[in-house]
């Protein structure tokens, strides 16, 4: 079972060093009553621990380069500088999780002269840098030990500052007996802790809430580039919801700390439909993620290693995009992920080459969104819908018992709510 909490939840990645020019804790705390306001749940955390010096690269090196597990980055401020954040997150109903990076370690990791058989080695005696990460070394989970120390460390965050899950990096890499122990035993300390998992292993939810919509992602991308159409798009996202257990929750975004420094900025990926994906990862059946910055659509890629802050000029340009979806989000139980009462109808056909549209449902609750995945302005025919709906980003209602169309220009999204008639019990 998922938190209660969770079932109306979103994420925000929080890139603490490039959030604010002093890029610590205290800075960020400024903005908690901004993203409070639009919607936000869950903060996510990148990792907060100190930085291998050892095969640094850059300036100040990779977050994911962990040097001591139940250390405080020096750079984001002190451990009780980040215990009266969490205290404040909680003060304001937020959740807060932070990223566990259990696969690798940084070179100069107190655990390598501590203990040295934690870590994997080559036929020369020399220890294993994985997937070419120059900066990190590999951990090795043959060693019983190395569980009981991770799970300690891990305990330590719940113990000492409070937290409420984790974010775990490059979980599939992991054994998944390593994240059956760990969960076993720190859902002792707290029961509720939530657990997002980047993976795509549909077993791996015997231990994670939610889980990376990473296929889904690139498709979206080679789709609105022309390297795919859309019914070989939808297919993709058809597996993400046949593949994978039915409670499960997945996680649907545009833009990450990944994507956004190696790969471009959901502007570079999705143009024009940048907004239109965004609708859709907040309102198809997940728990949608949004990355520090794309409120205020920035056009910029955040160097990964070294001092880049956030051009944040102060406008918020999509402040209330995202208010409004967060806010329907939480709000109408048709957007709950993994309800069983809840049903997702695709109302396009599914040989239309430009319109992907789907009604949520549950009870009387019921959220149309219709998305013109394509350049051109479209009359859509919608059928099999009744009743009035409103426009949660404003304009006119629609009366589905009176007309059957709806009309969207280039990329353009409709998110409908029906109203419920006045008979009908909340």
């Amino acid at each position: 079972m998922h938190p209660d909490w969770s079932y109306s939840a979103n994420i925000y990645e929080t890139n603490v060093r490039q959030y604010t020019q002093e890029g610590t804790f205290e800075a960020f705390s400024k903005h908690l009553p901004r993203l409070r306001d639009m919607g936000v749940k869950i903060l996510w955390f990148m990792p907060i621990t100190p930085i291998s010096e050892l095969g640094r690269l850059g300036s100040l090196g990779s977050y994911y380069a962990v040097k001591n597990y139940t250390e405080i980055n020096p750079e984001f401020g002190t451990l009780e500088d980040f215990k009266n954040l969490v205290a404040q997150a909680h003060s304001m109903d937020f959740k807060v999780i932070i990223d566990w990076v259990a696969n690798h370690a940084g070179n100069d990791n107190v655990w390598v002269s501590q203990f040295p058989e934690f870590f994997c080695y080559d036929p020369d005696h020399q220890i294993i840098h994985p997937h070419g990460w120059s900066d990190v070394s590999q951990l090795n989970y043959d060693v019983p030990a190395l569980h009981v120390h991770m799970i300690e460390a891990m305990k330590f965050w719940i113990e000492e500052c409070k937290i409420d899950g984790f974010r775990c990096d490059m979980a599939h890499l992991v054994p998944l007996d390593f994240w059956v122990e760990a969960k076993k035993q720190l859902s002792e300390i707290k029961s509720d802790l939530f657990w997002l998992g980047e993976c795509e292993e549909p077993e791996y939810h015997e231990v994670f809430d939610a889980t990376y919509t990473w296929r889904w992602m690139h498709a979206s991308e080679e789709f609105y580039h022309g390297r795919m159409n859309l019914q070989s798009m939808l297919t993709i996202l058809y597996k993400s919801v046949t593949e994978f257990p039915c409670a499960a929750f997945r996680t649907y975004f545009t833009s990450n700390h990944d994507e956004n420094s190696w790969n471009g900025t959901e502007y570079e990926k999705y143009g024009y439909a940048a907004k239109l994906f965004a609708v859709f990862s907040s309102t198809w059946n997940g728990i949608p993620m949004i990355y520090s910055g794309q409120e205020t659509a920035s056009k910029k890629r955040l160097k990964f290693f070294d001092k880049d802050p956030i051009e944040w000029d102060g406008k918020y340009e999509l402040h209330d995009f995202y208010k409004t979806l967060l806010t329907l989000r939480s709000t109408s139980k048709a957007l709950r992920p993994a309800d069983p009462h809840m049903l997702t109808r695709v109302v396009s056909h599914p040989d239309d080459p430009h319109i992907f549209s789907f009604l949520r449902k549950n009870g009387i609750h019921e959220v149309l969104v219709v998305l013109n995945c394509s350049g051109a302005e479209i009359n859509f025919q919608v059928k099999g819908v009744q009743g009035v709906f409103r426009n949660v980003f404003g304009g006119r209602d629609v009366n589905f018992d009176h007309e059957d169309s709806v009309f969207l220009r280039g990329w353009e999204f409709l998110v409908l709510e029906k109203v419920p008639m006045l008979s009908e019990p909340a």
